[in-house]
């Protein structure tokens, strides 16, 4: 008796529940797994971004595997302690400021208080016992923070480290690793998977590179409109500005808010004002001209979807996944458009391309058929 193989069609809602279960289950895994999860993923960012140094390395002057990713991993680690070097400076004389910025906002506070009278006619007294009742339990936690503190410091400092020893690993047994991914699957998908690896290194070396590129670029930026507004600690805050403007959509308000607030608290209400209006038409250029440009559009996502990889990584890993998550969406919407019945959330996850300029041919496709459009002008796709 002929035994025959017969695949089974689940509904729509079925899979949907399936999906919905299994992102869950991952979301759960990872968020477990947090201290091993983050370091790895880091470690394979910077690998990834190493990888074409240590291929010099290994090229042109002839360095085994070992010592081309311990020559491009000290170049990193010598770079990245130059610039955590600069950036200490800044904020230690920032902190040479800080008594005079107590006197500040002690006028500031009493403008406050005068402010508060007037419009609600509560003195004093009765606000600053509303103040204390509800800042006594914001203390204490300050307190057990503090005490934390060192605990913290060892915890980062750890991370650091074996963020560092999984990038030498990555890159020194890389080829295994390839291997190893590619022996996952069948055969006939092999073609497929190395394709998607290929377009991950791509698209994670252009996001991360693009970045660094953007950071320097916009610190400048930034730095030279606080410089020419006359802002206290411009340097300072400009790298700041530049380094939260990388957590899209949420970065660049919460930098325009702290820029703000130590203007306001060092000069006056109207310059700060004008400080913000600055930073957002600086912010607006970026994301409109020099973010496309230097970054590529590599990681090709919707706001939306953005947005939404923003929280879910801040839920999962904290800070880290703030940034962390943003790759890894690019990667799995890059899986999604590869995998038959994952289509869907390919095209969920991606941009919508609806309107194109091309004097080119183009090649539609359609769910039933590629169709061939040459034309002068294409504005629109007819999917």
């Amino acid at each position: 008796m002929a035994i025959t193989k017969t695949s089974i069609q689940l509904p729509f809602y079925a899979r949907l529940a399936l999906v919905l279960l299994s992102v869950l289950l991952i979301i759960i895994f990872l968020e477990q797994g947090k201290a091993i999860f983050v370091p790895l993923v880091f470690a394979l960012l910077i690998a990834i971004l190493l990888y074409p140094l240590a291929r010099f390395f290994e090229r042109r002057l002839k360095m085994g595997r070992g010592g081309s990713a311990i020559s491009s991993l000290l170049i990193f680690i010598t770079l990245l302690t130059a610039f955590i070097y600069f950036l200490t400076q800044q904020i230690i004389n920032f902190t040479h400021d800080i008594p005079d910025l107590k006197v500040r906002f002690k006028h500031v506070f009493a403008d406050m208080h005068h402010w508060v009278y007037t419009q609600f006619h509560i003195n004093t007294a009765q606000q600053t016992d509303y103040i204390n009742k509800y800042a006594t339990g914001f203390v204490e936690s300050g307190a057990q923070s503090v005490s934390n503190i060192f605990l913290s410091l060892t915890s980062i400092l750890f991370l650091i480290v074996f963020v560092f020893i999984f990038t030498f690993f990555i890159l020194f047994h890389r080829q295994l690793l390839v291997r190893f991914t590619l022996k996952l699957f069948n055969v006939k998908h092999q073609e497929k998977v190395n394709e998607v690896i290929g377009e991950t290194k791509s698209m994670i070396n252009s996001y991360i590179a693009g970045l660094l590129i953007e950071i320097a670029v916009m610190s400048v930026a930034n730095t030279a409109l606080l410089l020419i507004l006359g802002i206290e600690y411009a340097v300072l805050l400009g790298i700041v500005a530049a380094v939260l403007n990388i957590i899209p959509y949420l970065g660049i308000y919460t930098a325009i808010a702290l820029t703000m607030f130590f203007t306001f608290a060092s000069a006056s209400g109207s310059l700060a004002l004008e400080v913000g209006i600055g930073l957002f038409i600086l912010h607006f250029l970026d994301s409109n001209i020099l973010m496309p440009r230097i970054v590529g559009a590599k990681v090709k996502m919707n706001p939306f979807i953005t947005v939404i990889a923003v929280i879910v990584g801040e839920f999962v890993w904290g800070i880290p996944g703030m940034f962390l998550f943003i790759p890894i969406t690019g990667i799995v919407k890059m899986i999604c458009e590869r995998v038959e019945g994952l289509e869907a959330w390919g095209i969920l996850i991606g941009v919508d391309d609806t309107v194109i300029k091309s004097n080119k041919k183009l090649v539609v496709n359609t769910t039933t058929e590629a169709v061939a459009v040459t034309t002068d002008d294409v504005t629109s796709e007819k999917q």
